[in-house]
């Protein structure tokens, strides 16, 4: 029996008027997804050029469900476009001249970084890690691959990807009709994806979205990402927060810091793995903490967490945000559960919940 060759396959959907529009879709996805988690990465690991505003307040919990949401919508389309080219894997001969060989590398390259993106940023938003790298580094290293191996491949497709989309509007027999079929059932398949996990971040969507994997689940009504048992942080009721500015160290009592000036704001967490939920928050000012060491407001602070390991353990809140911080005790008018950061937390406006410190014991003035 011979094996089977490419023109053997005839099915609507490995037309390529379908692999060039469902081309397009999946760039559009691929491109929404690779700037959003730029921002991400950069408000998480920022280089010195870079500043991320404190306003408005809502601004990473958009781009982090944008990015989540985007990478969720691009497998349908994915497994759909790969669907209509796999035909193409029985080509003979495999290999016509070496700008073929190159062109099919491409592809392989592509394909693989694809895969990768939207594996582990799956994983990932649903905190399972079943590999032994550091996800954050390796998925950013390999949206580069992925970007160029997409750019590279649409300038060499460029002319099929022109002719594609021209011909669909003027086929109308019946082959016609089912290319436009498959191709709605792949949009209708991601529509699905993105309504079916949205409530994770889109309020008016969580009565709707059956796969929603964080909403207002957890202690006091919000999500917790890291227990304080997961942290292996307990309560010492001789803590005192440390805050060192140019007047040397100031320690304080939980009991002192309720004394203190209290304010309430309503802000977001919002986490990398792209859920978010707003809450009332109440504390002390950041800025009016660093005042009572004797600094200036418009500094960065470096906030340490009682968590005894983790990337996270630490973080600097940028000078940008310090005003409009809270250190807080309460949330929704109650203490804080040991869960959510007991005796205090950061809660700073748009920044990731990675680095909306918890248990924190010491705050430094940079």
């Amino acid at each position: 029996m011979q094996p089977p060759r490419e023109g053997d396959f005839h099915g609507p959907a490995h037309h390529e008027t379908v692999t060039a529009r469902l081309g397009v879709w999946l760039g559009i996805a691929f491109l929404l997804c690779f700037v959003t988690g730029l921002v991400s990465h950069a408000v998480q690991k920022p280089p010195s050029w870079f500043v991320w505003p404190a306003e408005p307040v809502n601004l990473y919990r958009i781009t982090q469900g944008l990015h989540v949401l985007s990478g969720i919508a691009a497998i349908p389309l994915l497994l759909a476009k790969l669907w209509s080219v796999y035909p193409k894997l029985f080509a003979r001969p495999l290999v016509r001249s070496l700008p073929h060989a190159l062109e099919r590398l491409t592809i392989l390259v592509l394909s693989g970084a694809a895969f990768f993106e939207l594996a582990t940023g799956l994983f990932n938003a649903t905190q399972n890690y079943p590999w032994g790298f550091y996800f954050l580094a390796a998925h950013y290293a390999v949206a580069w691959v992925a970007a160029g191996s997409i750019l590279l491949h649409v300038a060499v497709k460029l002319p099929v990807l022109r002719r594609g989309l021209t011909r669909l509007e003027h086929e109308p027999d019946s082959a016609a009709v089912s290319r436009r079929t498959f191709l709605a059932t792949t949009y209708a398949a991601a529509g699905a994806a993105v309504v079916a996990t949205a409530g994770a971040t889109v309020p008016l969507l969580r009565e709707v979205s059956p796969l929603s994997w964080r909403s207002d689940r957890g202690a006091q009504g919000l999500p917790v990402n890291r227990t304080a048992r997961a942290a292996g942080v307990t309560w010492d009721p001789g803590w005192r927060l440390a805050i060192t500015g140019p007047h040397g160290t100031t320690r304080l009592s939980l009991a002192e810091l309720d004394a203190l000036p209290q304010r309430s704001a309503d802000l977001p967490i919002a986490c990398v793995e792209g859920w978010s939920q707003s809450a009332t928050w109440t504390g002390i000012a950041v800025a009016d903490l660093m005042r009572l060491a004797g600094a200036d407001p418009d500094h960065p602070v470096r906030v340490t967490s009682l968590e005894r390991a983790g990337a996270y353990r630490t973080s600097v809140l940028p000078a940008t945000h310090t005003r409009g911080t809270l250190l807080a005790l309460r949330l929704g008018g109650e203490r804080l559960a040991l869960d959510h950061g007991f005796p205090c937390r950061v809660i700073a406006p748009n920044r990731p919940g990675v680095l909306q410190t918890k248990w924190v014991h010491r705050m430094e003035v940079l």
